[in-house]
């Protein structure tokens, strides 16, 4: 077999390719080599210079696997790989240990002054005085975002003999305190403690700003940032005015909201240290990228666990075939029940029913923890890599399976726990393409079929109730595309179910559930 390695990789990441396979090194390829030449290869390694398009892919008649050696596949179209049938496999965990090292990095930079102080000392000035700095020593550390480097930083700030607290609404109480961190309830909380923040989430809609004026008033008064995960969660003009109030007594910077970025008030400040995205900047992790990338590659080629594989086409063929059509149904419902759950997900149930019982639905099971995951992790979420996540927050997860399904032919029943309570919905199947349909939710039935957006109320049973529901949308210029509603016989309640051609607001949800009769309401984007 015949392996590209297009860029630049660890030496021993192609020592063991090549121990394999005939490897050729396109490093100074053009692209339109690359579109002459990509045919006759069964693998590519690419970095984040290679752009995988749909056109490229279609030119790789022989390609079986697309290597990506680092945590993101952003230039790789999953899709289009999905549909040749090419693994796509990446590296998602080389650069956790330098990411978290890094953040310790600009937090003792930060309190000790040390760029300030060398930049004085260079140009011929003996400040001692003024660089008097502050110690790590009995400080709170608040981490914002628990996953595997968040976990990295607690660990390491432990050795400083930090007390840590840390907020992740998907890690569990107990699993918090395996690692001897205080779990907030929520970011407020966390800030309200902290003396250093730092950040670890990916970028969502929801995480977006999430440090702007108003998380910065309840931070305690000189209190410090450092962000190594994604620039856009930091709103700047915002850190800058508390800086500059005194509010804050500094921020370390390393990633921002468009890169290169070079020019911002912030940067003339004293108390702020910058550094240009070096969080995965090291040897070791850039080595450790290369061969994790090379050995998922040779599995791939070899019949062997692809375990970093980011698309289905990694699942084993013969499980594939039956249960495929139903992962989207099983992530669909992961994601709803999480966006209907209130506090942090602590036990997840799922029941498979009718015929996809007969099989091993393990890989349903990882569907559903896909979706209740997905844009809640700093890493993405795959079918591949969703159980050690699930595991690494203290997520349990429990399946069952039964051969009847009541009025279906096939159906998914989900439910999570968490302090607070639990959600259950289910779901299956319409159709030869098994077109995924809500079926319950919120302890009522009814039909309804999955949309990008969807939105869920529980009011009291009684007329003009869906009316008012349309009215106000309307005035938010959202149209309902479906409905349908759930209701026992004579009961006092009733649970609506609509879909939309846009997403709803939570300001409007708000006003909803401000109406007389209405008592829960939740919009959830799938």
């Amino acid at each position: 077999m015949k392996v590209l390695v297009k860029e630049k990789i660890a030496d021993t990441g192609v020592d063991l390719l090549r121990s394999q396979f005939d490897v050729d090194l396109g490093l100074e390829m053009s692209d339109e080599e690359l579109r002459a030449q990509i045919a006759q290869y069964d693998a590519i390694l690419i970095r984040s210079a290679t752009k995988m398009t749909p056109e490229l892919i279609e030119l790789a008649e022989n390609l079986k696997v697309i290597g990506r050696a680092g945590t993101g596949v952003d230039n790789v179209d999953i899709p289009a790989a999905t549909r040749r049938g090419i693994i796509v496999a990446n590296a998602p965990e080389s650069n956790s240990v330098a990411a978290a090292e890094h953040t310790l990095a600009l937090a003792l930079a930060l309190f000790r002054n040390v760029p300030q102080a060398h930049e004085s000392l260079v140009a011929g000035r003996w400040d001692r005085a003024k660089f008097k700095g502050a110690e790590l020593y009995g400080k709170t550390l608040g981490v914002i975002g628990f996953g595997r480097i968040g976990q990295l930083v607690a660990k390491r700030a432990q050795s400083f003999e930090m007390d840590v607290v840390a907020f992740d609404k998907f890690v569990s109480a107990e699993r918090f305190r395996d690692l001897g961190v205080e779990g907030a309830e929520s970011v407020e909380e966390l800030l309200g403690k902290a003396d250093l923040v730092t950040l670890h989430t990916p970028k969502t809609p929801e995480t977006i700003g999430m440090i702007n004026a108003e998380t910065i008033a309840a931070m305690k008064d000189g209190a410090r940032l450092v962000n190594c995960a994604r620039g856009e969660l930091v709103d700047l003009d915002a850190l800058l005015a508390g800086l500059e109030s005194g509010k804050l007594g500094g921020a370390a910077l390393d990633v921002f909201p468009s890169e290169p970025f070079t020019e911002h008030p912030i940067f003339e400040r004293p108390d702020v240290v910058v550094t240009p995205h070096l969080g995965a900047s090291t040897a070791e992790a850039q080595d450790r990228a290369g061969v994790v990338t090379a050995e998922q590659v040779t599995a791939a080629l070899t019949g062997g666990v692809v375990t970093n594989a980011v698309n289905i086409a990694a699942v084993r063929p013969e499980a594939m075939e039956a249960l495929a059509p139903f992962v989207p149904l099983c992530e669909k419902l992961g994601r709803l029940a999480q966006g209907l759950g209130d506090g942090a997900v602590e036990k997840v149930s799922a029941e498979f029913r009718g015929r996809i019982a007969s099989h091993d639905t393990r890989l349903l099971g990882i569907a559903v923890m896909v979706g209740i995951l997905s844009g809640h992790t700093e890493e993405p979420v795959n079918l591949v890599n969703a159980p050690q996540m699930a595991e690494e927050r203290g997520i349990e997860l429990s399946e069952t399976t039964d051969a009847s399904a009541e009025d279906f032919t096939e159906l998914v029943r989900v439910r999570i726990e968490t302090a607070d309570g639990a959600v259950e919905v289910a779901g299956t199947g319409v159709g030869p393409r098994n077109v995924p349909y809500l079926v319950a939710a919120w302890g009522e039935s009814f039909y309804l079929p999955f949309a990008d957006h969807l939105a869920v109320f529980s009011y009291a049973d009684r007329p003009g109730m869906i009316g008012r529901v349309g009215t106000l949308f309307g005035e938010e210029g959202v149209n309902i595309v479906s409905a349908a509603v759930g209701a026992e016989s004579g009961g006092e309640r009733a649970v609506m179910a609509l879909t939309t051609d846009a997403p709803v607001r939570a300001e409007t949800i708000e006003k909803i559930l401000g109406l007389e009769g209405f008592s829960k309401g939740r919009s959830v984007d799938l």
